[in-house]
Parts: structure tokens; C-alpha cells; sequence
């Protein structure tokens, strides 16, 4: 059942520990059937070099398990209300990467400081409010994805395909786990940029909304013009 998808979650998984966004099994990947309704992620626990792409667990909108001799990532009832709440989005990526992390645990969201940013996301990075004590002593990994919901309310998730859970780590997504693994690239690389811009320049501000706009739609939507037809 799902071979492709299974081996695109994989190939996803792999592709941010070779570059370098993941430590041991810190982090995972999955992608949606949505014409099924079936969801595949990363096993819990379960070492990178180890995995195999019959290895990925296939899971429900609900959380059940269809198909997998593994437990689901931990992580599992985040992803699933993301995909509940963001019919765009066909897949999901979690790091521990390190500059992100960094933004995340420090509460604040990433400005566009610069061009480089602003050709993948529309606005800042986000980051949530801090989970409640209930929120998190009671269904913590749904909530985290509650409170990823209640950020985004009124913005687009493909035009700023990233979020930073307060005090925890990047959740970043895409029309597909491959391009939600190259999303997670990317944002680690705006993370380590704008980290070093504060550290050049602590009073530094966001470019222009005009510049902004020009680099995000120069590559997205109706009028992109960057590339090859």
C-alpha cells in the first residue's frame, strides 16, 4: 500500500540528515494521501541509517495504524492536524535544527531581513504562543498542532510554508514531502542568516514590503516569472 509515498517520506527523512538538520532521531517527515485519506511517517525512534521505506507507518486522519510493524512518530498527532486544517499541504517536515531551534526557543519569529528570505516566505516566520500547562499535560502533540492552526488563522500555509513552535522547534511544510524537506532547508539557512544579521546589526529591520513582495512573487503565484516555463 502507498509504495511511492512511502519511499518520497523516506527520501524526505533522509534528506535533512544529510544536510545536516538532524541529529540521531531528532525530527521526522511525512506526506498525505489525500484521495485515501492515509497518511505515512516516519517511525518512532528508529535510527536514519536504519530506515527503509517499508518501514514508514501508514496512519489515518484519526491516528489509527493501518499498516506498519513500527509505533507512528510521536510527533504523529501534530502532523495530523496540520493536514486536517491545511488541505493545500501534501507533506511535513520536523528538525531540531539548529538556528531555527534557536529562534524558537528564544520566542521570536524570523523578520525578512533580506531577499534570501523573502523568495520563500511571505512575511516573517511565525512562531506560536507558549502551550498552556493544561495544553500540554493533556493531548501536547495535537495541541502543538492547535496552536500552529490558531497562528495561521487568515494566512495562507504555502506562502509561508514554516512555523516556530515557542520554546520547542520548526514545523515546515510543503505541496509535497519532497519540497517540505527542501523547505526545511531553506529555513535553516534564512534561521543562520538572520541570526547573524542581529549580531551584526541588533537594531536591524525588515526590507521594504515592495521589495519583499517583488522577490516572493518574482518565483510564486500567477505572475512568477523566475525560471524556466
Amino acid at each position: 500500500m502507498l509504495k511511492k509515498l512511502k519511499e518520497q517520506v523516506l527520501e524526505a527523512n533522509l534528506e535533512v540528515v544529510r544536510r545536516g538538520l538532524v541529529l540521531y532521531t531528532f525530527g521526522n517527515a511525512s506526506g498525505i494521501d489525500r484521495d485515501k485519506g492515509l497518511v505515512v511517517i516516519k517511525p518512532s525512534g528508529v535510527d536514519y541509517d536504519k530506515l527503509k521505506a517499508t518501514d514508514m507507518v501508514v496512519v489515518d486522519l484519526d491516528g489509527k495504524v493501518v499498516e506498519g510493524r513500527f509505533k507512528p512518530s510521536s510527533d504523529t498527532p501534530t502532523h495530523l492536524v496540520l493536514y486536517r486544517a491545511f488541505a493545500e499541504i501534501g507533506g511535513i517536515v520536523h528538525t531540531h535544527s539548529r538556528a531555527a531551534t534557536s529562534w524558537a526557543q528564544a520566542r521570536r519569529e524570523i523578520p525578512c531581513f533580506g531577499t534570501t528570505h523573502a523568495d520563500y516566505f511571505h512575511g516573517p516566520v511565525r512562531v506560536t504562543p507558549e502551550l498552556s500547562p493544561e495544553e500540554i499535560s493533556e493531548d501536547y502533540e495535537a495541541n502543538t498542532g492547535h496552536a500552529i492552526v490558531r497562528r495561521f488563522e487568515g494566512i495562507s500555509p504555502l506562502t509561508t510554508p514554516a512555523v516556530l513552535v515557542a520554546g520547542h522547534a520548526p514545523f515546515v511544510w510543503g505541496a509535497t514531502p519532497e519540497d517540505a524537506a527542501r523547505h526545511a532547508v531553506i529555513l535553516e539557512e534564512v534561521a543562520q542568516l538572520a541570526l547573524a544579521t542581529v549580531a551584526l546589526r541588533a537594531d536591524c529591520s525588515a526590507i521594504s514590503d515592495c521589495l519583499h513582495d517583488k522577490h516572493f512573487l518574482r518565483k510564486h503565484g500567477a505572475g512568477a516569472y523566475y525560471g524556466q516555463t
